[in-house]
């Protein structure tokens, strides 16, 4: 399965990261498209209200993913601010559109980052605890968002619901070890769970970058450094089958007692 990953600077003005999006997926070749978390409008400022800027699933966004879903012939992954029954936190959302242009999948995130001094709870709500996989190429996919990615335990249930790759759209905050952090937590969840992580995060001023393709057994397959851009690279499953023989961790896991 080839996928593309595109790593860009969303702002806070929709039309333009729309333009962005486009321009970058012109022409693209790949099953799978994956665009960062929050690239239909970036957090901005931590008093800028999100609620006046979220959007239903049948608003513009959604279908700005559809229409480059279809021009490429591939599903596209992007996260966005999702209108919810709370008019000033919506929801932080990944969707998943088919090469049809209809939503195949949505992921709300559920561990918001409220750490290293930020609370993004204050502009956002939660979504329920609950594994979203979905197939594409006959390879089943699970979703994690940004700060996700530090909880293990989600990744083990994506799994258990028959994962074989990750796709993370991030918007990972610049900072002291950060990127160390993002890149060893990438590693870590592609090698304790046997799977592939494709991870695109936004880049720029705030934002790390360092998209990458990491395989079963925690090989960085491709990456991008912190510049504007999209790599393309295999998935193959074939490699998710042998990392599993050779490391099956998975089969010998045990129950342990909450105590």
């Amino acid at each position: 399965m080839r996928v593309a990953l595109v790593q860009l600077s969303a702002g806070t003005g929709t039309d333009a990261n729309l333009a962005a999006i486009r321009r970058l997926t012109d022409g693209v070749d790949a099953d799978l498209v994956v665009l960062p978390e929050a690239v239909m409008h970036d957090f901005g400022d931590p008093a800028l209200p999100l609620g006046p800027v979220a959007q239903p699933l049948d608003g513009p966004f959604v279908a700005t993913l559809a229409e480059v879903a279809r021009a490429a012939g591939a599903v596209v992954v992007g996260g966005m601010f999702e209108r919810s029954g709370d008019a000033d936190r919506p929801y932080n959302t990944l969707v998943a559109v088919g090469s049809d242009g209809a939503v195949l999948a949505t992921y709300r995130k559920a561990h918001l980052y409220d750490s290293f001094g930020y609370r993004e709870s204050d502009r956002l709500r939660a979504g329920d605890p609950v594994p979203v996989v979905f197939e594409v190429a006959g390879v089943r996919l699970g979703l994690l968002t940004c700060y996700d990615l530090r909880f293990p335990e989600q990744g083990r249930a994506l799994v258990d619901a028959g994962a074989d790759a990750f796709v993370v759209p991030a918007a990972w905050v610049r900072g002291p070890l950060k990127e160390d952090h993002w890149q060893t937590l990438l590693r870590a969840r592609a090698i304790e769970n046997t799977v592939y992580v494709a991870a695109a995060a936004q880049n720029g001023r705030a934002y790390c970058g360092l998209s990458q393709l990491v395989d079963p057994l925690g090989v960085v397959v491709a990456g991008l450094g912190d510049e504007e851009g999209r790599l393309i690279a295999e998935l193959d499953p074939d490699r998710v089958m042998a990392a599993r023989e050779r490391n099956p961790a998975l089969r010998h896991r045990r129950t342990w007692p909450v105590p």
